[in-house]
């Protein structure tokens, strides 16, 4: 089964990807074919109306959106700026909608995110939560991972709840795939 996996940041030093690799490295890579993306690929020209009706949609968002059509599963760790989305993944969202609103194309999905404060993305896993199902995204299960810095070393989740609860989570979402 082909799993597409990616964090909604374009840091190159993305905690949220750390934390997307973390996951797949839980995954039996004799069951999964797992497709990491990088935002930093999709990238475009801001989206407005008015950019579309001058040059249409770019051939990335278009890339973009195909790289979810044949994929089971989706993991995806939401990076948090000011309370929403990065400006970079909303605006990778922004031009893809406009291919086809159905973005994730009807795959599971098991949604994170990870900040370095006490919250670990709450505002924003809020906003994915109530949005990428209206994008084809079936979200089984969510986990947030807060203070990062202090809860993540050397590729892995240090404090023990935490991890007993993600991996808890992946094994149950891994489930749902079969």
């Amino acid at each position: 089964m082909k799993i597409v996996a990616f964090a909604g940041s374009n840091s190159s030093t993305s905690i949220n990807m750390q934390l997307v690799n973390y996951v797949l490295s839980q995954l039996d890579d004799d069951l999964f074919e797992t497709t990491r993306l990088n935002l930093n690929n999709f990238e475009m020209p801001i989206y407005s109306i008015d950019r579309e009706k001058e040059s249409g949609i770019p051939e990335k968002a278009h890339k973009f959106r195909g790289q979810f059509e044949g994929a089971g599963a989706i993991i995806c760790s939401m990076a948090e700026h000011n309370r929403s989305y990065t400006v970079g993944f909303k605006n990778i969202l922004d031009w893809s909608s406009r291919v086809d609103l159905n973005i994730f194309g009807g795959n599971k999905m098991l949604l994170m995110s990870a900040s370095p404060g006490g919250y670990g993305g709450g505002n924003v896993m809020k906003a994915a939560s109530g949005f990428f199902p209206k994008c084809g995204a079936e979200v089984v299960d969510t986990f947030s991972l807060p203070k990062f810095y202090d809860n993540f070393k050397d590729g892995e989740i240090v404090d023990q709840e935490l991890n007993y609860e993600l991996k808890s989570k992946v094994e149950a979402f891994k489930n749902t795939l079969k």
